[in-house]
């Protein structure tokens, strides 16, 4: 195969990391569904808890070139690569500085857990640089940080983190979720552990749950000794299923970017729209970092109806866009995150990272965007009577 550095972003998608049938020289993965391997005489001994199966490995391979990185690891949901990474990194004694607007389920596995483990942790007051050196102590061993981020499309800037962060010799850790490797590849701007729930575009099609990480060698390895204790591997099936949706990732997250742009910039405009959430705006107050450390700006929006208006009642009137607990399939979905992604926070907690009960997040996916927006205006009607 040609030099995978110099393929292009589709071919990467369909040819890196392509289990060989060697026998039938079939067009797509074969699927090896064994739990059972041969251990003597064998260059690998190969077992699923040890993510190491031929499914496993090879899409592994794929999931690194997309990111850029020399090596990558799969896992059974995103917080399952999320708890793997920080514990092989944090121990007993050792400090964590993460970012104040997180995934609801990051914020409340650190908020839940790490006192268990010893483990403290100090939440930055914006995702502004400056919020985060006064927080560096001396036994500050991550730095963890979300761009976009769940759910208020917040921007980071990954090449000042990381700066920072190898000042102090501190291990940088990004979510890159919202993002995908399509429209942005943190390791070229010195972050070290790259996350994604792969439940979300990685999937793409609302029917597997999966987590990745892509880093350095040396850090998948350093990884890999504790996820194997924590047995978070994905089967085989799963691993196909995931392989296969990896082939159209980047046709897909580029129209559903194209169409999220087209709808921020319809509902900025929109009289019954209280404000609108997408780095891709000019009004965004980080829309000029988002510029230069991606590639598109993602698929991901959120918006806050006009007083008087129930955000309920609007998802609840919707016909096309499903209002729906996850996000970044084929169809386009709504959730609100106080009910669901941020449920977990208290009131207080809540309005303290601006997420307010009115505030809807919209993952666009591929329709058109004129079906999607008559959706969005007959349902502001019906919602407003």
């Amino acid at each position: 195969m040609k030099d995978i550095k110099k393929l292009g972003i589709n071919s990467t998608c369909v040819h890196v990391g392509e289990v060989e049938d060697t026998q039938f020289k079939g067009a797509v993965s074969p699927i090896y569904m064994s739990t059972s391997y041969a251990f003597d005489n064998v260059p690998v001994k190969r077992y699923p808890r040890y993510y190491n199966t031929p499914n496993q490995e090879m899409l592994c391979k794929k999931i690194a070139a997309l990111e850029k990185t020399e090596a990558g690891l799969i896992f059974s949901s995103g917080m399952a690569a999320i708890s793997s990474a920080m514990l092989t990194f944090l121990k007993k004694g050792d400090h964590v500085i993460v970012q104040q607007v997180i995934y609801g389920g990051t914020y409340n596995f650190i908020v839940s857990e790490f006192d268990k483990y010893g483990i403290s942790y100090s939440f930055t007051t914006s995702d502004k640089i400056e919020d985060f050196k006064p927080l560096i102590k001396k036994n500050t061993k991550v730095i963890y940080i979300e761009t976009p981020s769940n759910p208020l499309l917040g921007i980071t800037d990954m090449k000042a983190i990381g700066a920072l962060a190898k000042e102090h010799q501190i291990t940088t850790m990004i979510d890159n979720t919202f993002a995908s490797p399509i429209n942005q590849n943190p390791a070229e701007f010195g972050i070290d552990i790259i996350l994604h729930s792969a439940t979300k575009y990685m999937g793409g099609h609302s029917d597997i749950s999966a987590g990745a990480i892509a880093a350095s060698e040396q850090n998948i390895a350093e990884i890999w000794k504790t996820a194997i204790n924590f047995g978070g591997n994905l089967s085989d099936q799963t691993v196909w299923l995931l392989e296969r949706s990896l082939k159209t990732l980047n046709l897909r997250v580029k129209e559903q970017t194209k169409n999220a742009l087209f709808i921020a910039e319809y509902l900025e405009n929109h009289s019954d729209i209280d404000r609108v959430y997408y780095p891709g705006l000019k009004s965004h107050p980080q829309h000029a970092i988002a510029k230069k450390q991606m590639n598109g700006f993602g698929a991901m929006l959120s918006f806050e109806l006009k007083e008087g208006i129930d955000a309920m009642v609007f998802q609840n009137y919707l016909t096309l866009i499903k209002p729906s607990m996850s996000l970044a399939g084929l169809e386009s979905t709504t959730v609100s995150p106080t009910q669901t992604t941020h449920a977990l926070l208290t009131e207080t907690q809540r309005l303290e990272r601006g997420i307010k009960d009115g505030l809807i997040r919209f993952s666009v996916g591929i329709e058109e965007p004129e079906d999607l927006i008559a959706d969005i205006e007959q349902a502001i009607a019906k919602a407003k009577k």
